[in-house]
């Protein structure tokens, strides 16, 4: 007697009980032993592959998800983000590799140093000129000519008194002369700030693309955190840097180094939005690439930097990229031959090393 099958067929058929089944019209037909085997042999095939399939599932959630560790398998029917890929040794943010996964194609390996007036709110020169001119009314000085004006753009207070005014060299004095002619330029310009053309939506670009943002001005600290909150862009910059923060102003470029020492980049990813030729020249000097804003100087005098605008949003993030898109040979790295093997025809192409640092 041939033994019986209990459970439901896989394939769709009706239960097999012992010889006999039922076909498409009701009547009970007769199947053979051979046709019998098939039947159980297809069966057990089936019942196999649903096995593995499901031995898989579990082996691909124990592999990515193993016990215990932060991230676990989410259950729920929204998936919740950050759990999927999982942390990786190579991904962390302060190498700024370029090549890293979901690095390359973004745009978290490259930062932004910002200058303040004339860049990113409007900026009128004559207050700058008016406060120096007054300054030195009331110290008694000469009356600074038009070309020294124009050099001690962009330099610490200090700086221009003791280096180029020569006013003074007591640092008492100098503290004391500096502080009083941020007094008078604030007098002028009347706390009121205003964005230039473009430069807010630029600075939303920025954002939405999760470019780090640093803020680099000669004015003191508090008069810069004032300005910051009165426009309404408060916690937008990673780093802010003013004058108590370094010794000397443009066009030495110790802001900017210490800027990007701040967002944690390698000069060279970093790209600095200036105004002046002095803020070109500091740029440079510490290996940056340098967006210059036309916004008091005519395009024709700021040749020298990378790239000159006349708004911010006519830049894009595509330009910003082509900008930091650097190769090894730009950061010192000199470049080798690869040796050839015996049994190669043609001759093997020169190859740049990689930068330690970038992994």
């Amino acid at each position: 007697m041939v033994e019986s099958i209990a459970a439901t067929s896989q394939l769709g058929h009706r239960p097999i009980l012992g010889n006999y089944w039922n076909d498409c019209s009701g009547k009970r037909a007769v199947i053979g032993p051979n046709r019998l085997h098939k039947f159980r042999e297809v069966k057990i095939k089936v019942n196999a592959q649903a096995m593995e399939l499901t031995r898989e599932v579990f082996n691909f959630k124990e592999d990515k998800f193993p016990k215990g560790s932060d991230y676990q398998i989410d259950t729920s029917l929204e998936r919740k983000p950050g759990l999927w890929p999982p942390k990786n040794k190579a991904d962390n943010p302060s190498l700024q590799n370029p090549l890293l996964r979901q690095e390359r194609m973004g745009c978290g390996w490259l930062g932004a140093i910002f200058e303040w007036e004339g860049v990113l709110v409007e900026d009128n020169p004559d207050h700058e000129k008016q406060s120096w001119l007054a300054l030195s009314q009331e110290e008694g000085k000469s009356r600074p000519p038009a070309f020294m004006l124009k050099r001690i753009e962009g330099m610490k207070n200090e700086q221009a008194i003791s280096e180029v005014l020569c006013w003074s060299r007591d640092p008492s004095q100098l503290k004391r002369m500096a502080l009083r002619k941020e007094q008078i330029y604030q007098g002028l310009q009347g706390g009121i700030y205003r964005f230039r053309n473009g430069s807010q939506e630029f600075m939303d670009v920025l954002t939405r693309y999760n470019i780090p943002m640093a803020l680099v001005s000669t004015r003191p600290r508090k008069n810069l955190e004032e300005a910051i909150g009165a426009i309404g862009i408060n916690g937008v910059f990673d780093a802010v840097v003013t004058s108590e923060d370094v010794y000397r102003g443009k066009p030495d470029p110790e802001m900017f180094v210490y800027a990007a020492q701040l967002l944690q980049f390698i000069p060279e990813r970093c790209i600095v939005f200036g105004n002046s030729n002095l803020s070109i020249e500091a740029a440079h000097e510490a290996k940056m690439k340098c967006v210059a804003v036309a916004s008091k100087h005519p395009v024709y005098e700021l040749s020298a930097a990378d790239l000159v605008v006349r708004w911010l949003d006519e830049l894009s993030v595509v330009d910003l990229k082509n900008l930091a898109d650097i190769e090894t040979s730009e950061i010192g790295e000199p470049e080798v031959e690869m040796e050839l093997e015996e049994d190669e025809p043609h001759t093997s192409p020169r190859v740049a090393v990689d930068d330690d640092d970038f992994w």
